[in-house]
């Protein structure tokens, strides 16, 4: 004969946090966030608390307010993190120069492109627009941003290679070789001509230079 379970079982418990728990978490988290954020807060937090219910103590409103103001916070760094993207486009939208074609899938690439380069890192996207935008070559750019040429090199080539699996995919970057299609296409979506050097330091059109010699 098997003995009667004693106390309550879990969805009594939980049930009861939340009768019990559920005003007091809203409304600290009403003093922190707008209501609708509130309520997510409120939801996350007693989710947090189903999973991890056997973790609530006795006294389980301390606990829950940590939860709650975890959740807050990092409800708050994504919207940081929006915000931030939104004014970097904003910004890199700012100065690009419109281009005589008003085709639909100009403005697409265009878009693309800006929202590629505002996912860099900031050494990153200065390092490309220095040399795609501003037309420095490698060694004038290296001199601005106070580094070695050698330096600027790798740091355009990441700055590459990233904006390229941005914009393309992971598949359309598997070439090792540091092509300079993506800064092309950055002064292209940007409304500039192609940069004249090369990261290299080789002549910008190796075929003039064939029929040259």
């Amino acid at each position: 004969m098997s003995t009667p379970p004693t106390g309550p079982t879990p969805g009594e418990r939980f049930a009861h946090l939340w009768a019990t728990c559920a005003p007091r978490v809203q409304a600290y988290a009403m003093r922190h966030v707008d209501p609708d954020t509130a309520q997510e807060v409120v939801s996350e937090t007693f989710l947090v608390a189903w999973r991890r219910l056997e973790h609530v103590p006795g006294e389980p409103m301390p606990w829950l307010i940590v939860v709650a103001r975890n959740t807050i916070a990092n409800a708050r760094r994504s919207e940081r993190r929006v915000r931030a993207l939104d004014v970097e486009l904003a910004r890199l939208a700012a100065v690009a120069r419109p281009t005589t074609s008003g085709a639909d899938d100009v403005a697409l690439d265009r878009d693309t492109m800006l929202r590629g380069l505002a996912a860099l890192s900031e050494e990153q996207r200065e390092a490309l627009l220095l040399v795609a935008w501003d037309g420095l070559s490698p060694g004038q750019a290296a001199a601005v941003l106070g580094v070695s040429t050698a330096t600027f090199h790798v740091r355009l080539h990441r700055a590459r290679r990233r904006l390229e699996t941005l914009v393309d995919g992971p598949a359309q970057s598997a070439d090792p070789s540091p092509a300079s299609g993506a800064e092309d296409t950055a002064a292209e979506a940007l409304g500039s001509p192609p940069p004249v050097p090369d990261v290299c330091g080789g002549p910008a059109n190796p075929s003039a230079t064939r029929r040259s010699s």
